[in-house]
C-alpha cells in the first residue's frame, strides 16, 4: 500500500508540475473540449482608421472649342464654341473652309460636379438668319467624358445624337 500512495503522490506532483510549466491555458482548453484560445493569441479590438477622405470632383470647365467624333465624314462635322455665357454650334464643311450657324444659345456654367446638363435659351434672331439654323427656342446640352458635350441634331427629318471631344 505504502507503494501504491507514493505512486498517486508522484502523479498529482507530476500533474501540477506540469500544468505550471506548461501553457496555464491548458487546463481551461481541456475542460472545454478544446475550443478556447489562448489569452497570448487573442486577437486585439480593431483599431477605427480614420474614414479616407474622397477628393471631391470639381464641377468640369467646358469652355473651348468641342469638334464632332462621330459626323462619318472627314471633311464636314460640327463644331460647338462654349465662353463664360454662350455656347456657338456651326455646321463645318470643306475640311474647315465653310461654317454655318446651327445655334447660338445662352451657357450656363456647371456649379456643382455631376451637374452635366443644361438648356440653352436660343439667340433665335441670329439662328433665323442662317440658312442651316436651328428653328428650336431652347436645346438640351450634356456633358459625359465618354461623349464630351453633346446634343440632338435634326435636319431633313433625321435626327442624330452629336458627340464631340475638346479640342
Amino acid at each position: 500500500m505504502y507503494k501504491k500512495t507514493i505512486a498517486a503522490a508522484i502523479a498529482v506532483t507530476l500533474a501540477f508540475g506540469l500544468g505550471a510549466c506548461g501553457n496555464s491555458d491548458s487546463a481551461d482548453t481541456a475542460s472545454t473540449g478544446g475550443t478556447s484560445q489562448s489569452q497570448t493569441t487573442k486577437k486585439k479590438p480593431a483599431e477605427k482608421k480614420p474614414a479616407e477622405k474622397k477628393p471631391v470632383e470639381q464641377p468640369a470647365d467646358l469652355t473651348g472649342t468641342w469638334k464632332q467624333t462621330n459626323s462619318g465624314s472627314t471633311d464636314s462635322w460640327m463644331e460647338a464654341e462654349i465662353t463664360a455665357d454662350t455656347i456657338t454650334v456651326q455646321w463645318v464643311s470643306d475640311n474647315g473652309d465653310t461654317k454655318s450657324l446651327y445655334w447660338k444659345g445662352s451657357y450656363n456654367a456647371p456649379d456643382k460636379a455631376g451637374d452635366w446638363k443644361w438648356t440653352s435659351q436660343g439667340d433665335t434672331a441670329a439662328m433665323q438668319a442662317s440658312l442651316l439654323g436651328s428653328q428650336d427656342a431652347t436645346k438640351d446640352f450634356t456633358y459625359t467624358k465618354a461623349d464630351g458635350v453633346s446634343w440632338e441634331t435634326t435636319a431633313m427629318g433625321t435626327t442624330t445624337v452629336v458627340k464631340t471631344a475638346k479640342q
